[in-house]
């Protein structure tokens, strides 16, 4: 009797080889500036882990990841506890596969993970837009002494873009100062999460955008496994209408950050990451294979 044993590695579908592929997910396992509720390190191995319990198929896109030309290459390999080396670390990965033409999927780990690929991504892109969903601003200077901190990644990343290509999406915690400078700064958009998705697509154009989702923008409701939750956000369903949404847009970088599994209720929180990641996928393949893609 012969027995078929299914060798499951990687993100579901993700079974093109990095040479063929035109989407590369790469896992980012760090958190070393988490100040609440550490554990996202373990976001990308878990997100993966319960990604094979979804169906390839997405009946709202009507599209199968089997048409989808993605490569997983695994985790980045990091120094523990050195932030700035495990930033570089990113960068130079990152920069590797925008230079070969490819759009980087990063998987989460704490938020400070998206300034190295932003700075990327940014570097082929010069009219980069970066959409950003969650539950807080991330637009301090400063946090506990720290200018590197997930708490203040957004304010990075504008002074990489300007901050008048930052749209942020979903916010509902910050200090003064943050909504303050918002008000002169970034585009912020409230309201329920889809309608704000669809009015900054509608302001940022066709542009190149780079997408950074944190979990937390969810309602601990639906994802509580992360680190730092917020009560009034918006339900699974609304950010999966979000997602779909964010797919017809010119995607030329992703990540989806802050699952924290160990903070977990049977995997929800991760399961909707995963899914999340399953529609941005096919969204992105979708444009690229009609060419829309620029």
């Amino acid at each position: 009797m012969s027995i078929l044993v299914e060798k499951r590695e990687g993100f579901l579908g993700a079974n093109s080889d990095y040479g063929r592929a035109d989407i590369v997910i790469l896992g980012l396992p760090m958190d070393f500036t988490t100040s609440w509720r550490p554990g996202a390190r373990g976001g990308p191995a878990k997100i993966r882990e319960v990604s094979f319990s979804l169906e390839e198929y997405s009946p709202a896109q009507r599209r199968s990841l089997a048409s989808v030309n993605a490569a997983d290459i695994g985790d980045v390999s990091l120094p523990l506890g050195n932030t700035e080396k495990s930033l570089d670390a990113i960068g130079e990965v990152v920069e590797g596969i925008v230079g070969d033409g490819k759009i980087p999927f990063a998987l989460g780990g704490e938020h400070l993970v998206t300034l190295p690929c932003v700075r990327a991504v940014a570097g082929a892109r010069e009219d980069l837009v970066v959409i950003h969903l969650d539950a807080h601003a991330d637009l301090r200077d400063e946090f506990a002494g720290q200018r590197l901190s997930h708490a203040t990644v957004l304010r990075r990343v504008a002074e990489i873009v300007g901050m008048d290509n930052l749209y942020q999406v979903g916010i509902r915690s910050g200090a003064a100062e943050e909504f303050a400078l918002a008000r002169g700064g970034p585009h912020r958009i409230d309201g329920a999460v889809p309608a704000a998705v669809r009015a900054a697509l509608e302001e940022a154009g066709d542009r190149p955008c780079y997408v950074t989702l944190d979990i937390d923008v969810v309602d601990p409701a639906f994802a509580p496994g992360t680190g730092t939750p917020e009560p009034g956000g918006c339900s699974s369903s609304e950010i999966l209408e979000a997602a779909q949404l964010l797919a017809r847009a010119n995607i030329v970088g992703f990540d989806l950050v802050e699952v924290a599994p160990p903070w977990d209720f049977s995997d929800i929180t991760s399961l909707l990451a995963a899914k999340i990641v399953r529609e941005l996928l096919l969204g992105v393949s979708a444009r690229l294979a009609s060419g829309r893609w620029t």
